[in-house]
């Protein structure tokens, strides 16, 4: 039919058009485009709608610090760099911040475009995670079970008359599947109870609430001479709009597999819990993350109320006694339930101490290294499991019926005890439970062991470490300054890094930022002595160079040790800054109303090389100027060329106005990883 430039055709009537689909609207895909500065040129409404920022609000802004949380920054300039350097495009989910706060998983699809000026720009289309993966889940069940699934499926309209069956549900009722479009449902089900189960699906249509594994039982007309049990299932469908298209039929023959699939299922369902807690349990060097995992993973797998208790002799990593008769101190890490119980009253809070005699059950099972298993639980048991009395009544008032506490052994030593109870769960507790129970109490002890003894180990190195670095007054003239020690994340030695802030006569102030190569005790020890030693120098009112000359000849007498310093004086009535620098990192100089550079300083020799002059540089310091020291723990890492990097910090510092503090946790989350292994150093002065 031909149609008009108005939309009619050759009678004046407009054609009926295909009902819209919605589809696309349910998808609701944002458009968003970014000029090479990273700021945003392009917002559809869309992307207002995903983000929550109108396009008054977004348009100009720079888009990782509108919608990306700071600890992600570095990763998403990464990757938006490569796409318009490399020109290929990037496919994944990442968190965004949305302006209510809130951190939600975004699907994106990024290019980069050239109009025809050459100028570049990114594309990012977006829609939300979680809504494409329900729809592409829709397809695959639509490709996949209508078609191959060994389950009879079938599509009625409103009227309960059949519009599809697939080649399943003919094995199943005997009936050709071409045979069962336009028949009413009751011509094809062979149950007494027909009219009930039409009744049913007749509710689910007007609700839209599924009706799921009903078991009936009939004779199949492909065999008429014996009794089958099915499991029906009914589900409502409906289009975008809501309006009831009919309803999805699923049957399930179980007549010779019910009892054994049962005991299958429950089975797999076992093996997978353990699958899960092997990469659940244990994601970090945490004891109370690692218990607070474990107890995540038994309920309501196991148990409707779980607690994780430690012996606190263990979490303190202190020498533990013999077992015996007596009483133990427990430390509770962990706590959960799957509903509201007074159980939950009954239990010790995480984080409190408690003391159990040595009748107590969790007390038994901890010196005997054995399981202690109650199936059920009498009035008679409930003093053995509770604290007191009166945790003993609300365990009661729970309804608390079966009972099991199961050791927490690492390296052949009990360090505590899992400890289960079931409220709503009917089934009580049983030999298999007890193996299950045992299996993730054995992964998780060892986890809860690795995380105590690396715990005690990094706290006494960084106890250590920040008892060397200065605890300086924050008031100095002409200055306000920020500084933050940061440890290596994946390691537990101390490192050699530290800064240094000295006030000096003629309201002169020193700033140190200095790195001892290497890690362990002798680098800290040695960074210790190097930061008496300047402190000693600085009062002498010496010139940089030859603070860092005496500094030499003391790194010279230390066996093996190389480090690098830079060594600044600051002064407020001439606002010059005079620095020399010992092959250490160039420091940072940010202006209001300019870009940030690095200063170019006479690199000179680290400390330690010995005979090597070293020649000081001045630059003057204006009111908000911002100088910035660090260690290369902020910038150097395995996987980025240091002048990616040395950018990276720059394009940080583009507010020098910004809270020093502010400045100091911005440069941390953004450039540092949670794998670094290095340790860093950071000082940060502005002029006053």
């Amino acid at each position: 039919m031909a149609v008009d430039s108005s939309g009619t055709g050759p009678d004046g009537q407009r054609p009926e058009l295909p009902r819209p689909t919605g589809l696309l609207d349910v998808l609701s895909v944002a458009a968003v485009a970014l000029d090479t500065r990273g700021r945003v040129v392009f917002w559809t409404p869309q992307a207002e709608e995903l983000f929550g920022y109108s396009a008054e609000e977004a348009l100009g802004k720079h888009a990782a610090r509108l919608l990306i949380h700071p600890e992600h920054l570095q990763a998403v300039m990464s990757l938006f760099s490569d796409v318009l350097q490399s020109g290929r495009g990037w496919a994944g989910a990442f968190p965004v911040r949305h302006k209510d706060g809130s951190s939600r998983l975004t699907e994106f699809r990024t290019m980069r475009l050239l109009d025809d000026l050459g100028d570049v720009y990114a594309l990012g289309i977006a829609a939300d995670h979680n809504l494409l993966q329900r729809v592409e889940t829709d397809l695959a069940l639509c490709e996949q079970l209508i078609n191959q699934s060994p389950i009879g499926l079938a599509l009625l309209d409103p009227d309960l008359r059949y519009l599809l069956a697939n080649p399943a549900l003919e094995r199943i009722d005997g009936i050709p599947a071409e045979d069962h479009v336009g028949r009413h449902l009751r011509e094809t089900l062979p149950f007494p109870d027909v009219d009930s189960v039409e009744s049913a699906l007749r509710q689910v249509l007007t609700t839209g609430t599924p009706l799921l594994d009903q078991f009936h039982v009939g004779r199949p007309q492909a065999d008429p001479d014996h009794e089958h049990a099915w499991s029906l299932s009914f589900y409502r469908l409906e289009d975008p709009g809501g309006r009831v298209l009919g309803a999805a039929a699923s049957v399930v023959d179980v007549t010779e597999r019910h009892r054994a699939a049962g005991e299958a299922d429950r089975a797999r369902r076992r093996l997978a819990l353990v699958a899960e807690a092997s990469t659940r349990v244990g994601t970090t060097l945490d004891v109370h993350e690692t218990a607070h995992e474990l107890a995540e993973i038994a309920a309501p797998a196991l148990a409707d109320v779980v607690a994780v208790d430690v012996l606190d002799a263990a979490l303190s990593c202190r020498r533990m006694r013999k077992p015996d008769n007596g009483p133990e101190i427990f430390r509770a890490l962990a706590l959960k339930a799957t509903h509201p119980t007074d159980a939950v009253r009954a239990a010790d809070p995480p984080g409190d101490l408690a003391a159990y005699d040595g009748d107590r059950l969790v007390t038994l099972c901890v010196h005997t290294g054995r399981p202690v298993l109650i199936p059920h639980v009498e009035a008679r048991d409930l003093p053995r499991i509770a604290r007191d009395a009166q945790a003993g009544a609300l365990l009661a008032k729970a309804g608390v019926h079966s009972y099991l506490a199961v050791p927490l052994i690492a390296h052949g030593e009990v360090i505590g005890a899992l400890d289960l109870k079931r409220t709503l769960n009917p089934a009580p507790f049983d030999e298999d439970d007890v193996v299950l129970a045992s299996e993730l109490a054995g992964r998780a002890a060892v986890a809860i062991d690795n995380a105590r003894w690396f715990q005690s180990v990094r706290n006494t190195a960084l106890t250590l470490q920040r008892s060397l670095l200065p605890d300086h007054s924050p008031h100095h003239t002409g200055l306000e300054v920020a500084s933050r020690y940061q440890p290596a994340q994946a390691t537990s030695e101390v490192g050699g890094d530290w800064y240094d802030v000295i006030s000096l006569a003629d309201d002169k102030t020193a700033l140190v930022v200095g790195d001892v190569m290497g890690n362990g005790i002798d680098a800290a020890a040695t960074m210790g002595r190097l930061r008496t030693a300047t402190c000693a120098y600085a009062e002498l009112d010496l010139a940089p160079g030859e603070v860092l000359q005496h500094l030499d000849k003391v790194t010279c007498d230390l066996e093996h040790y190389i480090v690098t310093c830079l060594y600044a004086v600051y002064d407020p009535r001439t606002r010059r800054c005079t620095i020399a620098n010992a092959g250490h990192m160039p420091p940072a100089l940010a202006r209001p109303g300019g870009a940030a550079t690095l200063l170019d300083l006479p690199t000179g020799a680290p400390l330690g090389v010995g005979g090597v002059p070293f020649e000081s540089a001045t630059v003057e310091l204006r009111p908000s100027d911002l100088l910035v020291l660090y260690t290369d723990g902020l910038v150097e890492t395995r996987q980025h060329a240091i002048d990616d990097r040395l950018n990276a910090l720059l394009g940080f510092l583009d507010e020098p106005h910004r809270p020093l503090e502010e400045t100091c946790d911005l440069l941390l989350y953004g450039l540092r990883n949670l794998d670094d292994h290095d340790d860093v150093a950071l000082l940060i002065a502005r002029a006053l």
